[in-house]
């Protein structure tokens, strides 16, 4: 039968994936959302696959699931670090200075009486949900560290 972990969902593993979902997906959502051209469909794309691994990840650890993985299922609390400092920082670091330096090539249009559309708001709020995302991903990749040195097997 299938049951929340409980523990896991109060744990700081547990709010920081929940974080890390929702500026995930608030990125992605905000890039889709509009007109995006260049390196922007590699930010989209380094996004979503951090965002979804992240979802596998959280969803495996609430049900108490993680053994039911082939090879790293033995080996739950390094995947997850793993995940949180090469993938997570790695990617939504780029996605981020990707959606910075379109911001920053957009900044123009924000000035009064410029008639076309803008992406300058776009590109700055998916930057800034992308460097947060980067952050929790950080801590959490270090929360995973510091049980891993302390000897602990366990997310929890």
């Amino acid at each position: 039968s299938l049951s929340l972990h409980r523990a896991y969902l109060r744990s700081p593993l547990g709010l920081l994936r929940l974080g890390q979902l929702a500026l995930g997906a608030a990125f992605w959502v905000t890039v889709a959302a509009h007109k995006y051209e260049g390196a922007a469909h590699f930010a989209l794309f380094a996004a979503v696959l951090a965002w979804l691994l992240t979802l596998a990840l959280f969803g495996l650890s609430l049900l108490g699931r993680w053994a039911l993985v082939p090879w790293l299922g033995s080996r739950w609390l390094l995947t997850n670090l793993v995940h949180d400092l090469a993938l997570g920082v790695g990617l939504y670091a780029a996605a981020t200075g990707i959606m910075g330096y379109k911001a920053g090539r957009k900044s123009y249009c924000s000035l009064p009486g410029y008639s076309q559309r803008c992406l300058y708001s776009a590109y700055l709020s998916a930057s800034v949900c992308g460097g947060i995302a980067a952050c929790l991903y950080l801590f959490s990749g270090l929360y995973c560290l510091s049980r891993r040195c302390r000897d602990q097997r366990d997310i929890i």
